[in-house]
């Protein structure tokens, strides 16, 4: 970590999909985070709490009845207004790199891996000549743990997990700072999933510069390799707090984060009561409030996000001797 400018800057940033009738989806709202240089931040929530929606608006690919507000810089230049060549040509694998939360959708499915693969080596690399670009291909399968003797099958004759490696493998050929990974670790068993995230990790530790913000419902591959943790509930960010802190001692503050935690079956493994709000209909206070054992009437206004937490209960920060402790 360093005192750098981060690499990714997040300012307010919200998404509204406008529907036939007036209606509007609330997906994001008021999202704020940085992501500083040699630092993995680990977005986590429940689906459809507006994750993957974030993922999209950074990399303009949102579809045309979204609107959105705030900003999201790259250095200068703010993903949010940038126009779709900009976007294109300078932005999507050079300067973001995406692991994609549907990889076989993402894969052309009347190429091979490999002709995929050579193709976005000589566009992010420079790499040139068939010996040069065939070796810069199987080098970027093992990187991702793609067995090189798939490289010549089509999308549609690998498995979901080679499929996510495949993807994966494309996503760091162009060493971009600001890695996007959402959800990299689908249909993965668990060695993989280390090994993946792993790789991912070492992407951002072997220069300094780079960056990943990783978007998993997988908690251990986020205790793994994460710096920070933010949380995002009904679309907004509800909690950010350091990984260590928030995996460990004295763990997370907000109910929502605490109960994410306690679902987990080497913990409590007692899940959330009741289901998240549908973003179209939010309520006008804390949107948690109907599953939460804390509420209070005070509830019924919308919590601002003071400090590292949005919540008008929080549980109590341990007393700096117990820290100690």
């Amino acid at each position: 970590m360093t005192e750098r400018s981060p690499v990714l800057s997040v300012r307010g940033l919200s998404v509204r999909f406008l529907l036939p009738g007036g209606r509007r989806i609330a997906a994001v709202t008021d999202a704020r985070f940085d992501v500083a240089p040699g630092e993995c931040l680990a977005l986590i929530g429940e689906s459809g709490c507006g994750k993957s929606v974030l993922a999209s608006a950074l990399l303009g690919l949102l579809p045309a009845n979204a609107r959105t507000a705030g900003g999201a810089f790259l250095g200068d230049l703010d993903l949010l207004t940038a126009d779709e060549r900009t976007l294109a040509r300078t932005i999507r694998g050079r300067r973001i790199g995406l692991v994609p939360q549907s990889p076989a959708a993402h894969l052309t499915p009347v190429r091979t891996i490999r002709s995929q693969t050579e193709e976005t080596v000589a566009q992010l690399t420079g790499v040139r000549g068939r010996a040069a670009l065939r070796a810069a291909a199987e080098r970027a399968a093992k990187r991702a743990g793609f067995p090189p003797d798939h490289l010549d099958r089509y999308p549609h004759e690998l498995s979901g997990g080679l499929a996510q490696r495949a993807a994966t493998a494309l996503a760091l050929i162009g060493d971009a700072p600001l890695l996007l990974a959402d959800e990299p670790t689908t249909g993965l068993d668990r060695d993989l999933v280390d090994r993946t995230v792993d790789e991912l990790r070492r992407h951002v530790d072997a220069d300094g510069g780079r960056a990943l913000l990783m978007i998993t419902h997988d908690l251990a591959a986020a205790e793994r390799v994460a710096d920070r943790v933010a949380v995002m509930y009904a679309g907004r960010i509800v909690e950010l707090a350091d990984a260590t802190a928030f995996f460990g001692a004295p763990g997370p503050r907000h109910p929502y984060s605490r109960g994410l935690l306690d679902a987990l079956p080497d913990r409590a493994f007692t899940p959330i009561p009741g289901l998240p709000p549908e973003l179209g209909d939010l309520p006008d206070g804390c949107a948690f409030a109907a599953r939460c054992d804390r509420v209070t009437d005070a509830c019924a206004a919308l919590p601002s996000f003071t400090g590292s937490i949005a919540c008008h209960h929080p549980v109590p920060a341990p007393a700096p001797e117990d820290v100690r402790a």
